[in-house]
């Protein structure tokens, strides 16, 4: 349908476009009923382009069909194409669309001359464009004029109906002759060698005029450039032909990286931190804190927990001169001959590894970094993962999630200089066998995803391509070692960095003191903010607690920490989506159900390892999809649903260790509630004839040994956050959630006692380290201090300490504040046994004495 069709009457045309003028011309005709056939002349000198002669003798195509008409009653002097005097096309394109709009109506005005050929009857004159039409079809443009006629009252005459359309053929042909010779004019300046402008840069001859739509514009340009192409061979001018066809997959290139850095730059400018959907959204050049991203290590496997990680990493001191910006991750270290083709970038769940990308991808965007960089096109693996049972080629897969390089007819990038980002291989569920796929070498040969993606890091894809995968240090090794030229770290904050956060956090000088001090105090909390997204955790739960407890305690232990994030979360759903006020009780029937769900999830997959879940795995925990919709849009900061390109609903926790903090939470309450220890598969006779007391022992004891069992230690943090909820104080902070007491105090110091005795065998030293903290969660700092006063006094002597003993000085070791440059072992022992007891002290130093 045209668009005159689509407005509404009485609405008057946006823009002066041809469809605007008919309209207005048509009310002038209504306003003026039954007037006499007007005469028609376009002998005017002004109003006259000279037709392009192409060949230097054929007449314009509109101007022949007009000398083939059989009116016979149409007079030659009526209706004249002629002119006095060759016209060159004006060069403002506007201007001449507007004067010559102007003359049509005009002329619709005109009186009639007695002497014109009558046009009343329909047969005295046969539409030309129906002319030799042998299948009795008229064209389409003719068929929506005669819809738009049918709506023109009877009075109205088809005598000026058909001088209507005279005119407006008239006006089309001036339109397509300046068009098509000033695009010819391009074409031809751009034949020409060395010429500066080319078809590189056109922006002032480009310009779309007002009325005028871009796309329909750019194809019409795109449509002329491959007639020329057409007709300049059939002339044998193949030399020409080429070489216009190559300006114009420079042109094609030239838009699609723009279209490509536009979008790239309106889906990255801003960012959410925390959380995915709720909340208002930062600039993320505003926020961005340069990361340590370090060079080294293998691509070998890391399956320890990644809180064991983090604590590593946090004694390790700074080495400026390891690090690697994150524009220069393809860049090669002094010495190193070889070009980086695959960079695989490991980090653990919230250290940034997304957001570093998205940063690459920014300042590409936006001109910043990389120039030499044609395209750069990332992926996540959230987004691949849909497209499991779908087969594509590598140039449609491209195409898929970039139409731009489609739009711009870009079906090889063997010329160009591509960078592909593969984002969250950890969360990948293609089944990525290296060993049995079969090589694939072309690009556009359709295949599944996985074999894809196999062949392009294998190198037999694109090798012309530069690949960066990121990742969790557990799914490292998905990738063989031979396909991965460089291997980088991300180690999240620094500690100036962490007091920069909290400064930027917390405009009060005072309170910004106050909090940089207290996570330094607590060693938990201060190797947990070399996360970023725990610092933001961190930020959000001491700002309520200063706000609404002034002068109070902080949360010095993580379970404190995490439990007043819940209830932040629960009292912000309480105000915000409830209703209510601040004073009251933010433990509603939903809000507990809500979290019961959430809990449930958060233990089902972290004992398949999932950190991610799609909808299928929601319903295997008996979870309804729009009920998960519910809670990602409520409990914003905790649970979070995206949605990326072409790809269903995907949830998870904004963190690894608010997952573990819910499926702790959900273990400790199943048994509160009704005595079942989920982390035992079956509960034997004697265990449900047991007494209370009893069986609270029990439960505990055996969450330390499946812990200890752990090869990885992935339940090391599940491990702190349910023995810290077993604490009176937890179970206070936790009302209106818990519906029942937990532990005795008796209870928790068998466990504690139990701890102990752990700590008296032969484990091995992230196991003692974590137990310590464990003993930290239960407020019991009794191995520390003694330890630490025999230090202090300088009274300690090595050689009569305890396993548990020498393990608590190791902890103490390596909670240090200060980073362990230089250890001198001759300190304590020059013993075999001190050098071993003491090996991760050794290990996590850069020099030892």
């Amino acid at each position: 349908m045209d668009q005159c069709e689509d407005r509404e009457e009485g609405v008057p045309p946006s823009k002066s476009t041809l469809c605007g003028e008919h309209e207005s011309q048509t009310k002038a005709q209504r306003s003026q009923p039954g007037p006499p056939p007007s005469c028609v002349s376009l002998k005017s000198d002004t109003s006259k382009v000279r037709p392009f002669n192409f060949k230097g003798q054929q007449a314009s195509a509109v101007e022949r069909i007009w000398e083939r008409s059989e009116s016979p009653e149409l007079d030659p002097s009526c209706v004249s194409f002629e002119s006095d005097g060759s016209m060159e096309p004006p060069r403002n394109f506007k201007k001449q669309w507007i004067l010559k709009t102007n003359k049509i109506k005009k002329m619709d005005t005109t009186e009639p001359d007695p002497s014109c050929g009558s046009l009343k009857s329909d047969q005295s004159m046969e539409h030309p464009l129906e002319k030799g039409n042998a299948t009795g079809l008229r064209p389409m443009k003719q068929r929506r004029v005669d819809q738009e006629s049918t709506e023109i009252p009877g009075s109205q005459s088809d005598q000026q109906h058909q001088t209507y359309l005279l005119s407006v053929f008239k006006l089309l042909e001036d339109n397509v002759i300046t068009f098509v010779k000033n695009e010819l004019k391009k074409i031809q300046k751009a034949l020409i060698p060395d010429y500066p402008e080319s078809l590189q840069s056109q922006q002032e001859d480009e310009k779309v005029l007002e009325g005028e739509d871009e796309e329909q514009t750019r194809s019409s340009r795109e449509a002329l450039l491959k007639i020329a192409v057409h007709i300049l061979r059939i002339m044998k001018q193949d030399v020409l032909a080429n070489h216009l066809q190559s300006k114009a997959s420079i042109r094609n290139f030239q838009w699609s990286q723009s279209q490509l850095k536009s979008s790239l730059k309106n889906k990255f400018n801003c960012v959410f931190e925390g959380i995915a959907k709720a909340g208002n959204p930062t600039l993320l050049n505003q926020i961005y804190t340069e990361l340590y991203i370090t060079e080294g290590g293998t691509a070998e496997v890391n399956d320890e927990h990644e809180v064991r990680q983090i604590e590593t990493a946090s004694r390790k001191p700074d080495r400026p001169e390891t690090t690697i910006r994150q524009e220069d991750i393809f860049k090669a270290s002094p010495g190193r001959d070889e070009p980086i083709r695959t960079v695989l970038t490991k980090g653990v769940a919230g250290i940034g590894k997304t957001v570093l990308t998205q940063k690459y991808t920014l300042d590409w965007a936006e001109d910043k970094a990389n120039q030499d960089i044609q395209f750069i096109f990332p992926f996540t693996f959230r987004e691949l993962n849909v497209l499991k049972e779908e087969k594509f080629s590598l140039v449609g897969l491209v195409h898929h999630f970039f139409p731009e390089t489609k739009e711009a007819g870009i079906c090889s990038f063997e010329d160009f200089q591509v960078v592909f980002i593969f984002d969250g291989l950890d969360e990948c569920r293609l089944p990525l066998d290296f060993h049995k796929t079969t090589i694939l070498t072309d690009p556009r040969k359709s295949t599944s995803v996985d074999v894809l993606l196999i062949n392009l890091i294998r190198g037999k894809l694109l090798p012309s391509a530069r690949l960066w995968i990121t990742t969790r240090p557990a799914a490292a090794n998905q990738i063989p070692p031979y396909c991965v030229d460089m291997v980088t770290e991300i180690r999240g904050f620094t500690g100036p960095q962490k007091k920069e956060y909290f400064r930027k956090r917390f405009r009060d000088k005072e309170q910004a003191r106050r909090i940089i001090y207290h996570i330094k105090i607590s060693r938990s909390l201060h190797i947990m903010c070399h996360i970023p997204v725990f610092c933001w955790i961190t930020a959000t739960v001491l700002d309520d607690v200063l706000k609404t407890r002034e002068g109070g305690q902080l949360p010095s232990t993580l379970t404190e920490m995490y439990i007043h994030f819940l209830v932040v979360q629960a009292k912000v759903k309480k105000v915000k989506y409830d209703g209510g006020a601040e004073t009251d009780p933010h433990w509603s029937p939903e809000s507990k159900k809500m979290m019961e769900s959430l809990g449930k999830l958060a233990f089902d997959q972290l004992q398949k390892g999932n950190l991610i879940f799609y909808e299928s795995d929601l319903t295997e925990c008996g979870i309804d999809i729009r009920a998960a919709s519910v809670y990602s849009g409520v409990f914003t900061q905790i649970f979070k649903e995206e949605r990326g390109l072409y790809q269903d609903k995907v949830f998870c926790f904004i963190h690894l260790s608010v997952q573990e903090f819910l499926a702790a939470l959900h273990v400790h309450l199943t048994f509160i509630n009704s005595g079942v220890n989920l982390l035992q598969e079956q509960q034997t006779t004697s265990q449900k004839s047991e007494s209370r007391q009893s069986a609270e022992k029990h439960f505990y004891q055996s969450a330390v040994n499946k812990a200890l069992q752990s090869p990885n230690g992935h339940l090391d943090l599940f491990l702190r956050f349910l023995l810290g909820l077993s604490l009176q104080t937890s179970q206070t902070l936790l009302r209106g959630l818990l519906t029942q007491t937990g532990s005795s105090s008796q209870t928790n110091q068998e466990t504690v006692e139990y701890i102990k005795e752990k700590l008296s065998e032969n484990l091995s030293a992230e196991k003692s380290i974590n137990l310590f903290h464990c003993l930290n969660e239960l407020n019991d700092h009794s191995l520390v201090e003694e330890i630490q006063q025999s230090l202090s006094s300088g009274r300690l002597s090595t050689d009569k300490l305890s396993p548990a003993q020498w393990s608590a000085l190791v902890f103490i070791l390596l909670s240090s504040e200060e980073d362990l440059d230089v250890f001198d072992l001759k300190k304590y022992s020059a013993s075999e046994e001190a050098l071993l007891r003491l090996l991760p002290v050794v290990k996590a130093s850069n020099k030892a004495l």
